[in-house]
């Protein structure tokens, strides 16, 4: 259990410290590391969490810690290695971030006049907009060695795909409020399934 629990700090540390963009940037990230390297859940286990952690109060990024830390620890035990798992996981993402804050506004106020401040903040931008299509991207397809298919648990049927399409067309072209959207989502889901 011990090594687990100590696998399970790293690994949020490790992403916690090298994600940028916040907490839609880092789910390709964590599914790679939760599902894909340690199996520690399941691919539709991941994408409850990620769909729970999106209607939860609080940082998409820190809830999906939350809720791996709890499944990996409950394996072991039920409650108390559940909340354990939780408070760790949840400690390791966020504690990169309190000393890289610290250093980013001891180098905002030497540097932010520079073109090299600018340039790295411009650079930044693209890898940000790929990491969050790359977090699209898996919770719509399971890339498995030489073959891209849907992902069923998400995607059982052309009704699934009418939705996140009217969903887009919505919030793209009109502007509607992503809370509405969910909201009448769910709603939908529940009337249809």
């Amino acid at each position: 259990m011990t090594a687990v629990f100590f696998q399970l700090f790293w690994t949020f540390f490790i992403i916690g410290l090298v994600n940028f963009g916040g907490g839609g940037a880092m789910i390709s990230l964590i599914q790679s590391k939760v599902v894909t390297e340690f199996a520690w859940i399941t691919q539709g286990q991941f994408t409850d969490i990620v769909a729970i952690s999106q209607t939860t109060p609080g940082p998409i990024g820190i809830n999906c810690a939350t809720y791996v830390g709890y499944e990996v620890g409950s394996k072991f035990g039920g409650l108390i290695p559940g909340v354990a798992g939780s408070a760790l996981a949840t400690f390791a993402l966020v504690l990169p971030s309190f000393f890289i804050f610290w250093g980013i506004v001891y180098l905002y106020r030497k540097y932010n006049k520079t073109s090299l401040f600018g340039n790295v903040m411009a650079g930044l931008r693209p890898a940000v907009a790929g990491l969050i299509g790359a977090a699209a991207l898996i919770l719509m397809f399971n890339f498995a060695p030489g073959k891209i298919t849907v992902l069923r648990e998400n995607f059982p049927d052309w009704k699934s795909w009418a939705i996140m399409g009217a969903s887009a067309i919505a919030s793209l072209g009109f502007k509607v409020n992503p809370i509405l959207l969910i909201l009448i989502g769910g709603l939908i889901g529940f009337l249809i399934y």
